[in-house]
């Protein structure tokens, strides 16, 4: 008999509840795992020559294909004013790629950024149980103004200024190249998210999301809720890698998809569910398939 968990506070419903049978930690071990196998491939890849994933995560080739990141690309194109092939194929994979697995899956399941964040956010909530610090947020557009800024600040100066900064390319370039001077501003990037605003630069600041952010609200990869199933508790906001994206959850027929484009698809949510009220689910698909 599996065993019974009680729910209580304000505004939730008291009573007992089945404890899931899901195993904890599922999806974030499955997701770290594909995120450390892929950026040690990139090292790999170089290291020994073996031309399986070249390059890095702003532009690369896997057996062959072009891969580029869109908002690098932009860039790109706005700096030289040229619109090369090679960039137009690997902006088209990569949308067909995020297309299938939820636009900013990319941030949570292959941003290396992303895991030292994760890592970094469990010292932030020590020193906040702690009462060393305090939280702090943002402005979540504030990602939008400097996806147009850098974009503009290319057209105009005729250089990618933003991967110069980017945290996602210094690291990836590091991975494959070797350590460099700007892992001092990545380092100082980590602090100040540990002691003022935990993962301010993913939730509120990252320019690079806001391409997988718009796939994602056409992808049909979803966090599928089930209202029936739901106790309201609430641990999933908690848990979320950005929470707002379950705050205005609005059922219909019993169930629903969460249909935030800024949902990463990291699976934290599903599994911390006792309820087992959360899953994956393939929203216009499910009906037919």
């Amino acid at each position: 008999m599996s065993k019974i968990k009680t729910f209580k506070g304000p505004g939730l419903r008291t009573e007992n509840i089945p404890q899931a049978k899901h195993k904890k930690n599922k999806w974030r071990n499955i997701r770290w795992f594909v995120l450390l196998f892929f950026n040690i491939l990139f090292f790999a890849s170089f290291y020994f020559d073996i031309q399986i994933l070249e390059g890095s995560l702003s532009a690369s080739r896997f057996l062959g294909f072009h891969l580029i990141d869109p908002l690098a690309a932009f860039q790109v194109i706005l700096s030289s004013r040229i619109l090369m092939v090679n960039l137009v194929i690997g902006v088209i994979t990569i949308f067909i790629i995020y297309l299938m697995l939820g636009g900013r899956t990319f941030c949570s399941w292959i941003c290396p950024y992303h895991w030292l964040a994760e890592l970094g956010e469990k010292i932030h909530l020590i020193l906040k149980h702690h009462n060393k610090i305090k939280e702090h947020a943002f402005d979540k557009k504030i990602r939008y103004i400097f996806y147009g800024l850098f974009l503009g600040l290319s057209f105009l100066t005729g250089y990618t200024i933003f991967e110069t900064i980017n945290p996602v390319a210094i690291i990836s370039r590091s991975i494959v190249y070797g350590p460099a001077l700007l892992l001092v501003w990545v380092f100082a990037l980590l602090v100040f998210e540990v002691v003022y605003s935990k993962r301010a630069w993913c939730r509120y600041f990252c320019p690079v999301g806001v391409s997988y952010q718009l796939i994602g609200y056409v992808s049909p990869l979803r966090i599928k809720w089930d209202k029936e199933k739901c106790s309201n508790c609430k641990r999933c906001q908690n848990v979320c890698l950005v929470p707002y994206v379950l705050h205005n959850s609005v059922n219909k027929d019993n169930s629903m998809y969460i249909d935030s484009g800024a949902c990463t698809r990291c699976g934290l949510c599903i599994d911390i569910c006792d309820d087992e009220a959360l899953s994956f689910g393939l929203k216009y698909l499910d009906k037919i398939i």
